[in-house]
């Protein structure tokens, strides 16, 4: 059974740094792709960040490009989300998801960690 669990939300300024933490249980890093995608009040989702583990590839979206950072611990099984120069549109909240990179949808959720960032 695979389970992801969120955990480094909270509030932050504007310019100020928030890091995020999935950690990742029954699936695996060799064959795993695993992202954070994030959801305004009102909105869709969309993507963040992916990594394509097994080949440590990490993809970012135009609006978190040189702000956040996608990075694993393999011994660990986790993942993190550096998120630094936060700005007001980086508010919502953060899921961490994952999938068998054969797969074409994004399979496993966690049930997500808040983020807000104020002026």
């Amino acid at each position: 059974q695979v389970r992801l669990v969120e955990s480094g939300g909270g509030s932050a300024q504007v310019g100020g740094s928030l890091t995020l933490s999935c950690a990742a249980s029954g699936i695996g890093p060799s064959s795993a792709c695993m992202g954070w995608f994030r959801q305004a009040a009102g909105e869709e989702r969309e993507r963040v960040a992916v990594v394509y583990w097994g080949e440590n590839t990490v993809f970012y979206e135009d609006s978190v490009k040189g702000r956040f950072t996608l990075t694993q611990d393999n011994a660990k099984n986790t993942l993190y989300l550096q998120m630094n120069s936060l700005k007001p549109e980086d508010t919502g909240v953060y899921y961490c998801a994952a999938r068998q990179c054969s797969a074409l949808a994004w399979t496993y959720w966690g049930q997500g960690t808040e983020v807000t960032v104020s002026s």
